[in-house]
């Protein structure tokens, strides 16, 4: 599904903190805020048998999706493009983000809802099964995080979010850009430009399998180089968006961690002084959270998720590698799947048991090796 730019489930905490933040301030009372933004943001549903409690003292789990929706299109239909776990110890002081791989070869749950009946595939097919029929976003992330419950061991999940793509650039746009930090020379095979015209396009033709081929003719693609530049939103968002042209070959792996660098960057400019000191950009700010998150509460007051997440800053992030960052493939019935290898499984255990800190301490080498941000 290449016609359209994917989705990112990367803001949920972002939306919180923002939220809290300035509710905390001096700019207006935090009950007129969450009235007047919350409402925009939440959402009932979307987590079936893999729903938790709605007791969020203890250690709490989110899942965080992406997709690929083709807008005014239901009949395309949509997978999830990015999958991520975003688990909260106990003492609620860090956030450990996990990304699973789109191409994971998983046990999808059968759904009488919208007639599926369960079978093997790659995980971010879930989410394109519950969407079908009339299942929409509500049951695709459900069907998702039941799948995601079963790949960990029966993890229970507190809340999830969605993120709009045209409301993440709106986002970013408000912001003002990010600063971001480039690891590996990235090529963009989704922007470019006619070196004659000037015009902006796709600059590579693709095959069939939606793989990028041969450049078109004379249209140059956007190269980001390694080191550290302020982005505008098309850029941010471009690069985070790219796999297949990556320098080290590291393709999903790099695309995922480009992405958790990006979270790093967001909350960074979002709860810095020069925003939210400035009432025009927290509103326009508070205003695109709404048009980008959908957050799926679990009936757990927007209220109590800011006040338990309020200590968290980007220090406090930490990204993490499955498969150690590299590719685990095993072909079945000519198909290839990414397969989890016995640490990351290790860590998907871990998490359930909110012993995240202490395999952390015992497997450093899964702690994201990129700043993202400098």
């Amino acid at each position: 599904m290449r016609g359209r730019s994917p989705l990112w489930a990367r803001l949920c905490l972002i939306a919180g903190a923002l939220l809290l933040t300035v509710s905390a301030g001096s700019l207006v009372g935090g009950s007129i805020l969450l009235a007047h933004y919350g409402g925009q943001v939440t959402h009932p549903g979307g987590l079936g048998s893999a729903a938790a409690g709605h007791d969020i003292d203890g250690p709490l789990d989110l899942l965080l999706v992406g997709i690929d929706e083709r807008d005014g299109n239901a009949a395309m239909g949509a997978r999830a493009d990015s999958i991520i776990i975003a688990h909260v110890p106990a003492s609620h002081d860090m956030v450990y983000l996990t990304s699973i791989p789109r191409d994971t070869r998983v046990v999808i749950p059968a759904d009488a809802r919208t007639q599926y009946r369960g079978g093997t595939d790659k995980i971010n097919a879930a989410f394109e099964f519950g969407y079908q029929h009339g299942g929409g976003r509500d049951e695709g992330l459900t069907l998702l995080a039941e799948t995601v419950s079963g790949l960990a061991g029966g993890l229970k999940f507190s809340g999830a979010a969605i993120v709009n793509f045209d409301g993440f650039k709106d986002l970013v746009d408000a912001l003002g850009g990010v600063h971001m930090c480039v690891d590996e020379r990235t090529t963009s095979i989704h922007t470019g430009w006619n070196t004659r015209t000037g015009q902006e396009g796709e600059p590579y033709n693709f095959n069939a399998a939606g793989i990028p081929t041969t450049l078109k003719p004379n249209m140059r693609p956007q190269v980001y180089e390694p080191g550290c530049s302020d982005m505008a939103s098309w850029q941010a968002l471009d690069y985070v968006r790219q796999r297949d042209k990556l320098a080290d070959n590291d393709g999903d792996y790099g695309r995922q961690r480009h992405q958790q660098q990006f979270i790093k960057a967001m909350l960074t400019k979002a709860t810095s002084a020069g925003v939210l000191t400035n009432p025009q950009k927290v509103d326009h700010m508070l205003n695109s959270i709404g048009k980008a998150v959908s957050f799926y509460n679990n009936d757990i007051p927007l209220a109590d998720w800011i006040l338990t997440l309020h200590g968290i800053t980007p220090e406090h992030l930490v990204t993490l590698k499955a498969n150690g960052g590299h590719f685990n493939s095993e072909v079945v019935d000519g198909q290839s799947y990414e397969v989890l290898d016995a640490t990351t499984k290790a860590l998907l255990a871990a998490i359930g048991q909110d012993r995240v800190a202490e395999f952390v301490a015992a497997h450093p080498e899964l702690v994201g090796d990129a700043p993202g941000t400098a």
